[in-house]
């Protein structure tokens, strides 16, 4: 599997009252990363909703919380996907504080499943080429 990786700080809006991220937050860090994953292939959710008409749709998540970013911490949030089945894409992913001692430290690890849907019927879809592509492309790259 072959990361993407996306950087990210954290900001006031991120963290509870101890200047610390709160926990369902590092589901708006992955959901981004995984956002620009896309955009790194060249495609944008808005374009896809409209033209070929699909959304992508988180079915289950799984998180192990290692360390609590804080605010103001440099981070950067790795995703790494797989497919798995006709319509569905699993991300292996990981958020790391970047500045500690020149070294990233491991805070959260985190396997996402994301279905593919039709936009107008939320019903399954099958990943679209290019997609099937991209991850067969990565996979291939590791290999």
């Amino acid at each position: 599997m072959s990361e993407f990786s996306w950087p990210a700080r954290v900001y006031w809006e991120d963290t509870d009252g101890g200047a610390i991220v709160y926990y369902a937050n590092y589901l708006r860090f992955l959901e981004r990363a995984r956002t620009e994953w896309l955009r790194a292939q060249g495609h944008s959710q808005l374009a896809l909703a409209r033209e070929p008409g699909i959304l992508f749709t988180v079915v289950s998540v799984q998180v192990d919380y290692r360390a609590p970013a804080r605010l103001d911490d440099e981070l950067e949030i790795t995703c790494a996907p797989v497919a798995e089945g006709a319509a569905t894409l699993r991300f292996a992913q990981r958020i790391y504080r970047t500045a500690v001692a020149r070294r990233a430290e491991l805070l959260v690890e985190a396997q996402v499943r994301v279905a593919c849907v039709d936009a107008a019927t939320l019903r399954p879809r099958r990943l679209p080429q290019f997609l099937r592509e991209a991850v067969a492309t990565e996979a291939i790259a590791d290999g």
